[in-house]
C-alpha cells in the first residue's frame, strides 16, 4: 500500500524573538504563511521490518540524521503502531537550509501520511504533539495556511486566509544554520517589530497594512551579498514588501500582479543573482494527501 503527500513550504510575514526559556529555547511571535512550493514525500508499506529512505537531492542524509525518519519513528512510538517496514520517498523542491520549513514539511507529511497509510485517524491536536516531539515548526506544517504561531511553535491560532498576491522566493547559494542564526542574537539589543499591529492587519485582511508591519527580527543579524542584489531586483519590479523568511537566507517579495512577480523571477535567474528563484502564490493547506 502507498500514499504520496505534498508538503508546502512557507514564508515568515512576521517573526519576533520574544523572549528565552529556561530550557535555551526562544519563544516567538510568528505569522506565517504556507506557499504553494512543495515537496512531495512518497510512503508505501514494506515487510522489511526497516524504515528505508531516499532522495531526490543527493545532498539529503538518509539515515537517522534525516528529520522525515525521525518523524516516522515518533509516530510509530507515539501512535502505537509496530513499524513492519516502511520506504519513504522524497521529491525534493524546496530548497535547503533556507528559512522556508524544508526539513519540517517533509515532517509533517510523513506524520500525516503515517496516520492516513495505518487508518489511525488522529485528530489534528495529536498529530501536531507528535510534530513538536520532532520539530518547532512541524506543527504549523501539518495545520498550514495563514496562522499566528506562538512560544515555541506549540501555539497555533487561525488567521484570515491572506490571498491574492503572488510570492517570490529567492534563495541565495549559501544556506543558513537556524542554531547559529540564532546565537548572533547573544549579548545584542533586538529591535522588535509592532507584532500587534501585524496581527491587526493580518486580522483586518489589510493587504497595505501587512506590508507596512510585517517584520523578522533576524534580519538584523544575517547579511549575504546577494540580499542587496535581491531587494533592488525586487523593488525595481515593483514589489510590495520585501522581506527574509525564517532565519533565512531566502528572500521573498509579495506582489499583487502576476506579470510583475514573473518579470522579478526572471531577472533574478538571469542576472545570475540566485540558482534557486520560484513564484509561488499563498496556500490553506500545508499537506495535502493525494
Amino acid at each position: 500500500m502507498k500514499i504520496t503527500v505534498d508538503a508546502a513550504a512557507k514564508i515568515n510575514l512576521l517573526l519576533d524573538i520574544t523572549g528565552q526559556l529556561e530550557n535555551g529555547y526562544h519563544s516567538l511571535c510568528m505569522v506565517m504563511q504556507s506557499v504553494s512550493l512543495c515537496d512531495t514525500v512518497t510512503l508505501e508499506k514494506t515487510d522489511s521490518q526497516t524504515i528505508e529512505l531516499t532522495c531526490s537531492d543527493s545532498r539529503l542524509p538518509c539515515d537517522r540524521r534525516n528529520i522525515a525518519i525521525k518523524a516516522a519513528l515518533m509516530f510509530f512510538t507515539e501512535a502505537g503502531v509496530k513499524n513492519e517496514g516502511l520506504k519513504i520517498h522524497i521529491d525534493k523542491r524546496i530548497p535547503l537550509s533556507a528559512g522556508l520549513a524544508g526539513g519540517s514539511a517533509d515532517a509533517a507529511a510523513v506524520i500525516c501520511g503515517l496516520d492516513a497509510l495505518y487508518g489511525t485517524g488522529l485528530c489534528q491536536s495529536a498529530l501536531c504533539s507528535i510534530g513538536l516531539k520532532v520539530g518547532s515548526d512541524v506543527p504549523f506544517c501539518i495545520t498550514g495556511g495563514t496562522k499566528l504561531v506562538e512560544n515555541v511553535g506549540e501555539k497555533i491560532s487561525p488567521l484570515p486566509p491572506f490571498e491574492n498576491c503572488y510570492v517570490i522566493l529567492a534563495k541565495p547559494g549559501q544556506g543558513v544554520s537556524t542554531a547559529e542564526a540564532y546565537a548572533k542574537f547573544d549579548g545584542i539589543e533586538i529591535n522588535h517589530p509592532d507584532n500587534a499591529a501585524m496581527i491587526n492587519a493580518m486580522k483586518a485582511c489589510d493587504y497595505e497594512g501587512v506590508c507596512r508591519y510585517s517584520g523578522n527580527v533576524f534580519e538584523q543579524v544575517i547579511d549575504l551579498p546577494e540580499f542587496e542584489k535581491i531587494r533592488g531586483v525586487l523593488k525595481e519590479c515593483g514589489a510590495d514588501l520585501i522581506r527574509m523568511s525564517g532565519s533565512g537566507p531566502t528572500m521573498f517579495g509579495l506582489f499583487r500582479n502576476y506579470a510583475d512577480a514573473e518579470r522579478a523571477e526572471k531577472k533574478i535567474r538571469n542576472e545570475g543573482i540566485c540558482r534557486e528563484v520560484f513564484t509561488t502564490r499563498p496556500v490553506q493547506n500545508g499537506v495535502s494527501i493525494r
